[in-house]
């Protein structure tokens, strides 16, 4: 049973830092691009960034350039997501996914951790 579990959400002020952890079990990220989404109240899910199965070339949503890394370490079917300078309006359900088959879609996902930015 593949499962994703994230971790490391929680309550910060504008201008502080989180780091998430997302945790693979039953079936090895290595050879597999993963990604970070998040969902805020009465919005849509979007797209965070993602990180190929290299840990090369991440892709970052223009609102989270130069503030959010994304990183990964396969050994411990783990992928991070380093967030800097955060601002109220990243106050979202964050997610992690897994592209299992390779498509140009996530096929496996977590079950989202919350994070607040208070102002």
């Amino acid at each position: 049973q593949v499962q994703l579990v994230e971790s490391g959400g929680g309550l910060v002020q504008a201008g502080g830092s989180l780091s998430l952890s997302c945790a693979a079990s039953g079936i090895s990220i290595s050879s597999r691009s993963m990604g970070w989404f998040r969902q805020a109240p009465g919005a849509e899910r979007e797209f965070v960034v993602s990180i190929n199965w290299s840990g090369g070339r991440p892709i970052y949503a223009d609102s989270v350039k130069g503030r959010f890394t994304i990183s990964r370490d396969n050994a411990k079917n783990t992928v991070y997501l380093q967030m800097n300078s955060l601002k109220p309006e990243d106050t979202a359900v964050y997610y992690c996914a897994l592209n299992f088959f390779g498509r140009n879609e996530y096929d496996y996902w977590g079950q989202g951790t919350q994070v607040t930015v208070s102002s």
